[in-house]
C-alpha cells in the first residue's frame, strides 16, 4: 500500500478534479504492474496497472493493490471494476473506501458481487492524508486551505513604504523555490487586492517546473487594474466582486455580498466550481480573517534572516499551537508548518 502512495504522490497538481491515486499488481510477492492516475480524463491506475503487466497469464493468481476504491461508474473514462473483473484478478487490496457519492462502496459491492475477494482499510490514516484536498472537498464542501506568508525575523510581512509595486523579499532563493514547488500543488491561489497593488505577483511556477494555479483575486470595488499580472491570460482568473457576476475573457467575476461572512460565500462558489484546493498567500489582513475565522488546513511560515524593525506585521497566529507540527531549517530561513484539526 505505500508503494502504492508513493506513485500516486507524482500526480500531485496534475489530477484535479480526480483523486491521488496509485496501483501495484503482486504475484508471488513481487511487483508485476504497476500505474498512477497522471491526469483528469486519463486511464486510472488500476487501468495502467493491469496494462504493464507483461504475462497476463498471471493475473489470476495476483492481488491488486490501490489505495483508494476503484471506481464504478462511467466518467471521463469507463469504470475500473469492470476491467479488474475481465483481467481474471481474483483478490484486491484497497486502502481506503472513496468517500465520493458515486462511488463510496458500489466499487467494493460490485467487485464482491463478480467474486472478487476485497480487504478494505489498509494505512487508512496515510490514504487519507494523501487525499486530503479530495477528502475535505466531500466532507467539508469546501477546498483544503493552505494559509502561507514568509516574515521577517522581527515579525513583519513588508515594510511600512514602498518604492515600486514589485515584492520585497524576505526568503532566500530555496525557500521561493519550496514557494513555487507548493503552488505547482495547489489548484488554486488567492489574494486580496491590496497585495496585487501593493506587489503586482505574478503567482506563477516560474521557479518550479509545473502548473501554476487559478488564480484568485478578493477585489470588492475592482480596484486592481487588468494590466496587472495577476491578469496575465496564461491561467484562469477569478475575481470576487461587489458588483455583477460576469465573464470577461479568461476572467470570471462571482458577486459576494461582503456584509455577510464573505469568506464563506467563497468557499462555496470555489466548491461549487469543483476547486479542491486553494493556498492562500496574503496580504495579512487577508491571511487574518481566514485564521480568525478558522478556516485553514494547514499554515506554512517561513521566517527570513531579515530585519525591518518597522512595517507591516506579519499575522497573529496566538490561536495556533505552540509547537508546530513540524519545523524544517531551508539554508539560513526556517519554515514552521501548522496543521488545523479543529477547522471549520
Amino acid at each position: 500500500m505505500n508503494k502504492c502512495i508513493a506513485l500516486a504522490k507524482q500526480g500531485l497538481g496534475n489530477t484535479y478534479p480526480n483523486p491521488l491515486v496509485g496501483s501495484v499488481v503482486v504475484y508471488n510477492g513481487q511487483v508485476i504492474g504497476s500505474g498512477w492516475h497522471q491526469k483528469s480524463g486519463e486511464a486510472h491506475a488500476e487501468v495502467l496497472a493491469i496494462r504493464s503487466v507483461s504475462d497476463r497469464s498471471l493475473l489470476a493468481d495476483s492481488t491488486l493493490y490501490v489505495n483508494l476504491e476503484p471506481c464504478s461508474h462511467h466518467g471521463k473514462t469507463p469504470p475500473c471494476t469492470d476491467l479488474i473483473v475481465q483481467s481474471g484478478i481474483r483478490h484486491v487490496v484497497i486502502g481506503m473506501q472513496d468517500p465520493f457519492e458515486k462511488v463510496n462502496g458500489r466499487g467494493i459491492q460490485k467487485l464482491r458481487h463478480a467474486g472478487v475477494r476485497v480487504d478494505v482499510g489498509i494505512e487508512v490514516a496515510a490514504c487519507r492524508e494523501l487525499n486530503k484536498r479530495f477528502v475535505t472537498t466531500i466532507e467539508k464542501q469546501r477546498p483544503y486551505i493552505i494559509i502561507k506568508w514568509a516574515e521577517t525575523a522581527d515579525g513583519f510581512l513588508a515594510p511600512k513604504t514602498k518604492r515600486t509595486n514589485e515584492p520585497v523579499w524576505i526568503s532566500n532563493l530555496l525557500s521561493r523555490t519550496l514557494a513555487h514547488q507548493w503552488r505547482a500543488e495547489e489548484q488554486s491561489i488567492l489574494i486580496g487586492k491590496q497585495t496585487a497593488l501593493d506587489d503586482n505577483p505574478a503567482l506563477t511556477t516560474r521557479l518550479h517546473k509545473g502548473p501554476s494555479p487559478i488564480r484568485l483575486l478578493i477585489d470588492p470595488k475592482e480596484e486592481v487594474d487588468r494590466k496587472a499580472k495577476v491578469f496575465n491570460p496564461d491561467q484562469k482568473v477569478i475575481v470576487f466582486t461587489a458588483n455583477k457576476s460576469r465573464t470577461e475573457d479568461h476572467i470570471q467575476y462571482v458577486a459576494i455580498d461582503f456584509s455577510a461572512n464573505g469568506l464563506q460565500q467563497i468557499l462555496k462558489a470555489l466548491f461549487q466550481k469543483g476547486i479542491q484546493s486553494m493556498i492562500v498567500e496574503g496580504g495579512s489582513i487577508t491571511l487574518q480573517h481566514f485564521i480568525d475565522s478558522r478556516l485553514w488546513d494547514e499554515a506554512r511560515v517561513i521566517t527570513g534572516q531579515e530585519k525591518f524593525g518597522k512595517g507591516i506585521t506579519a499575522p497573529n497566529t496566538t490561536s495556533f499551537s505552540a509547537k508546530p507540527n513540524a519545523t524544517t531549517a531551508l539554508e539560513g530561513d526556517v519554515l514552521k508548518q501548522w496543521v488545523n484539526h479543529q477547522a471549520l
